[in-house]
């Protein structure tokens, strides 16, 4: 996995490519904790995410969690419709903001 990070304005918006497993949502977690300390806005943009794990939603939790506690926001988009489907299944779906 990578991920790539672009900044405008106050937002950060973190371009993920690849599978988020046991093995990569360490490194998913660490970069989305890194952003809020810079920006109040992170964006992650899963267009090129086709699988994403129990492990990997821990680590959107967290973000979620970090972006509520600092009266931030968190948004995912392109988000490819496996990936959404594990969302729907689990609730996820209506705990993050999916655009």
């Amino acid at each position: 996995m990578t991920i790539s990070e672009t900044r405008k304005e106050g937002v950060i918006q973190l371009d993920i490519d690849g599978r988020v497993d046991t093995n990569t949502s360490p490194q998913l977690q660490r970069s989305i904790l890194q952003a809020f300390q810079k920006a109040s806005t992170v964006i992650l943009n899963l267009e090129k995410v086709e699988y994403i794990s129990s492990a990997g939603l821990r680590a959107l939790l967290i973000g979620q969690k970090t972006a509520n506690s600092k009266g931030g926001a968190m948004k995912l988009v392109h988000v490819c419709d496996a990936v959404m489907k594990v969302f729907q299944m689990t609730g996820f779906a209506t705990m993050l903001t999916i655009e």
